[in-house]
């Protein structure tokens, strides 16, 4: 069931966060839904309810463009038929004002991005405005980013601004938008920190005194990098030096002081990588892309199943499906 990730929000504020995957495939599919129900082992096994999460399934304009957009929705459209248990809101990620409109003229998306973060303040603002107030007409809820990240996302290299708090609540205020992705320190892709550096709760508690009560944060950039992961993947052939990324544990202080959303891109293409690369490593032999493509949903799956018990969500679906009620 597709519902918008204010729906997704009002439950989560305060006590977890949803996580939010980004996809590009129907491999990746399967798996982010599977593992959200609880399922691991074979796709007719009942949903674990200790396990299940509501989630929230992230479209970028990379992935948007890769092959047709409509090959995407119609995935999407088909996963929701064959998991009908499953509770999540589709967003796309990282949008253009362009972006946006064709998101939102489409009526497929629950949600989407704007991100102008690279403007100068008074510009995005603006430009957020726009996209917000044609969003209302359709029902479809808003994310805007104030500051920037490091790393680069899509076509945008970001130097690292951590958000102000003062500006977060003006920001707000002027645009209306529903939830408003901070800068405090993630970064994108899997080069995020070096030494000991981490979030800076400083900066996040700030944010939350300053902006209304109950307001949505987002986190980009959280991919936490697992360090087996990126030694599977070196030890079949691949050169991720010094990859890094958030601390697990940061996860659910971080959701307690009003971060609903969490973003996990770059841990999906990990183990994808991992897999495959270990794959064709063993079997030199094989050229099917089925065998690999059946370990990495399984993997996958119980990787989302791990991410949603450090986010916080496991188990939370039944309580959101009778909060929609």
């Amino acid at each position: 069931m597709i519902v918008t990730t204010k729906d997704l929000f009002q439950h989560a504020y305060g006590k977890y966060a949803i996580g939010a995957y980004n996809i590009n495939n129907l491999e990746q599919i399967v798996g982010l839904f599977r593992g959200n129900l609880g399922k691991t082992v074979k796709n007719e096994d009942p949903t674990d309810s200790g396990k299940s999460a509501p989630f929230i399934i992230q479209i970028s304009r990379g992935a948007r463009s890769y092959t047709d957009k409509r090959f995407l929705e119609g995935l999407i459209r088909s996963a929701d038929v064959v998991f009908p248990e499953a509770v999540f809101a589709v967003h796309l990620d990282h949008g253009t004002e362009d972006a946006c409109y064709d998101c939102i003229d489409s009526g497929f998306y629950s949600s989407v991005m704007i991100d102008a973060s690279h403007e100068e303040f008074a510009k995005n603002i603006e430009i957020t405005k726009r996209v917000v107030d044609k969003a209302r007409a359709k029902g479809i809820v808003v994310e805007a980013e104030l500051g920037q990240l490091g790393g680069v996302e899509e076509d945008i290299v970001g130097s690292v601004k951590l958000t102000d708090p003062a500006q977060a609540a003006e920001f707000i205020e002027k645009t209306g938008v529903d939830s408003l992705a901070v800068a405090i320190g993630t970064s994108h892709g899997a080069f995020k920190f070096s030494g000991k550096q981490g979030l800076h709760f400083d900066v996040l508690e700030k944010i939350q005194q300053a902006v209304p009560k109950n307001f949505p944060l987002v986190m980009h950039g959280s991919s936490s990098v697992p360090k087996e992961w990126v030694a599977r993947i070196n030890n079949a052939g691949g050169k991720l030096k010094d990859a890094s990324g958030v601390d697990e544990g940061q996860y659910l202080p971080a959701a307690k002081l009003g971060v609903t959303k969490i973003n996990i891109d770059t841990d999906g293409r990990l183990v994808w990588c991992a897999i495959h690369r270990e794959h064709f490593r063993d079997k030199p032999e094989d050229f099917d892309l089925r065998p690999a493509g059946k370990v990495f949903m399984e993997a996958y799956s119980a990787y989302i199943i791990h991410k949603n018990s450090v986010l916080g969500s496991s188990g939370q679906l039944e309580d959101v499906r009778k909060s929609l009620k």
